[in-house]
């Protein structure tokens, strides 16, 4: 959430710090800003999205070649012209831009006060600005590490002092990235906005500082201790990151999940033996507990069924928000997993690191290669997925729930029990169903054409298929802002009956298998109620072909992977619905990309 860029180098500054938001505004698009260093600190920042700061940027000419920006997802404060950031310190001697939460500000604030400081916004960040500020005697990079020193909370922060020709950027439990180039130095929140300019990174851990010159950097801890970080090169590149022509990157993305799924898949099959680099012993292996948010709890109930279904180990999914509060009880010999596209995600890290501190083995499944999950973990497997844009997350799912059925496959194989040759070649097929799939979106095109005006809708399923009737639910309400809930099949008449009638659609996930009978007895008592109905199924079968009102096949595959195909129409129909809607999906309400405060 929110997304950081800061510049010093010898170019004009203002191309870059826009350039970089537009890159980042998947991360938060309440307001946007900018500071550009010249002889004072120049700032200018609007509500709303980057266009709305760019009208305000079209008469303003700029000369400085150091500055800072940021596009926000509010937190505390309404998203105003006011809140938007960057903030500037009481005299205008400083400019902070700041992505987390600082829990003691109301203490801080009311310390500042009684100091004479007057502040201009509501939110907790603004602190920081007058924090530094009190400590400074010359020295921005010691008055940033005192003033830190007094916070309780998380951040991401880019500062700048009109009479220092430096960025200080610092980092605790929110992501930051510098960007080591020819003659010029940048920090952002992620590496999308580094591309353009370098693929030369260091990833910042917690409590590092770090001091940017254009031609230097330096990294220390907050109470001054030097470190090194190694410079680490980004394998994408730009192009992988731009829409090539689809109208919305949610779109690209779900076009690109067979490539991404064979990119997870890639040098990890050999023959009928998978091949992970993960460090737990398999052998001991008693009890696994996996933990995520969002869809990526998803995907971690999906892995649940692979893993109980494969290894017969019991397997308990947990929110990480929920985890990370509770007394909870692991032994050393228990596997915990955390998934996250982002590897940052505050509840999922602030899990894992509950997880370490109690003794058990841990293993982490991420997109983002040097997130903070990644580092973390004692071993873990990347998804491989390539950069993920859109807010609503499409092939990271569809990677993580590949990642846990390798996963599932490599602790089966290291207990020493055979791979089922059949389950490894349909597994490596599936990717060309997918693309089936998707080249049939024509058809999902007419059935949200004729959706889109519900106002409810009703997913179901049972098995291994409950989360994707979840996930489904999830992807229609993040883009559509229309109210959707996933249940089990079976569950609807324990509440969920009592809102059916003819105006509501009510979405069955219905392959094949050993419970479609049970499906389609669910499914007589909606019709009972007057309720549509949209199967999706790989079944011929001709009582479900009578109950429906609308069908979308997928191709046939063994009943365990029937989520990596029942997902995907869901995501398109989601985005379709969305899109005749006219809502921008790469910009649903409310939300941004990478939840990096609690």
């Amino acid at each position: 959430m929110c997304g950081i860029i800061g510049y010093i180098g010898i170019d004009h500054v203002e191309k870059y710090l826009i350039e970089g938001l537009k890159k980042m505004e998947y991360r938060g698009y309440d307001s946007a800003g900018i500071c550009v260093k010249d002889d004072y600190l120049d700032v200018v920042k609007k509500s709303g999205g980057i266009a709305n700061l760019e009208k305000a940027l079209l008469d303003r000419k700029f000369s400085g070649n150091t500055g800072i920006g940021h596009t926000r997802w509010a937190t505390h404060g309404a998203p105003n012209d006011l809140n938007a950031h960057p903030h500037l310190s009481f005299q205008s001697d400083i400019a902070v831009v700041h992505n987390g939460i600082i829990e003691n500000y109301a203490t801080l604030k009311r310390f500042l006060l009684e100091k004479g400081v007057r502040f201009s916004s509501q939110t907790d960040s603004e602190v920081l600005a007058h924090l530094i500020e009190s400590f400074y005697t010359g020295n921005l990079e010691e008055a940033v590490s005192k003033a830190l020193q007094n916070v309780d909370g998380t951040y991401g922060l880019a500062v700048l002092h009109r009479h220092e020709n430096k960025i200080i950027a610092a980092r605790k439990g929110s992501p930051l990235i510098l960007g080591i180039g020819d003659s010029m130095m940048m920090v952002a929140s992620d590496a999308v906005p580094l591309l353009d300019h370098t693929n030369k990174v260091i990833y910042l851990e917690d409590n590092d500082l770090a001091v940017l010159t254009r031609n230097q950097y330096d990294i220390m801890k907050i109470n001054g201790r030097k470190v090194r970080r190694e410079i680490e090169e980004i394998q994408w590149n730009i192009s992988q990151i731009e829409k090539r022509g689809f109208k919305h990157f949610m779109l690209k993305e779900i076009y690109e999940q067979p490539e991404a799924m064979r990119n997870t898949l890639r040098g990890r099959i050999k023959g009928d033996t998978i091949k992970l680099s993960v460090n737990f012993d398999a052998e001991k292996l008693n009890r696994i507990v996996i933990t995520a948010c969002g869809t990526s709890w998803h995907s971690a109930l999906i892995g649940k069924y692979f893993m109980e279904e494969i290894l017969q180990l019991p397997v308990e999914v947990d929110y990480a928000s929920e985890f990370r509060y509770r007394t909870t009880a692991l032994a050393k010999d228990d596997l915990f997993i955390v998934i996250s596209q982002s590897g940052e995600t505050a509840d999922t890290l602030a899990a894992l690191r509950k997880a370490k501190s109690l003794g058990c083995q841990t293993l982490g499944i991420v997109n983002v290669v040097g997130s903070s999950i990644a580092r973390e973990t004692e071993s873990g497997i990347y998804l491989h997925a390539g950069p993920e844009i859109g807010v609503a997350s499409t092939k990271a799912f569809l990677c993580q729930i590949t990642s846990l059925m390798l996963l599932a496959l490599a602790i089966q194989q290291a207990k020493g029990k055979t791979i089922s040759s059949r389950m490894i070649n349909e597994l490596e097929i599936l990717p060309e169903k997918i693309q089936e799939i998707i080249a049939n979106e024509k058809q999902l095109r007419v059935l949200a054409y004729r959706l889109q005006n519900a106002t409810n809708f009703l997913y179901l399923g049972r098995g291994v298929n409950f989360p994707v009737a979840l996930e489904g639910a999830l992807k229609l309400k993040e883009i559509s802002t229309i109210h959707a809930e996933g249940y089990p099949a079976a569950e609807m008449k324990h509440g969920p009956i009592a809102l059916i009638d003819a105006s509501m659609p009510v979405v069955f996930i219905a392959p094949e298998g050993k419970i479609l009978t049970k499906i389609l007895s669910n499914m007589e008592e909606v019709k009972a109620r007057q309720g549509q109905i949209l199967t999706i199924t790989d079944s011929q079968n001709p009582k479900l072909q009578e109950l429906s009102d609308h069908i979308f096949m997928v191709p046939k595959t063994l009943e365990i992977f029937t989520p990596f195909l029942t997902t995907v129409p869901l995501q398109i129909l989601a985005y379709y619905i969305a899109d005749m809607k006219g809502i921008n999906v790469d910009k649903p309400r409310n939300l941004a990309k990478s939840v990096t405060v609690e």
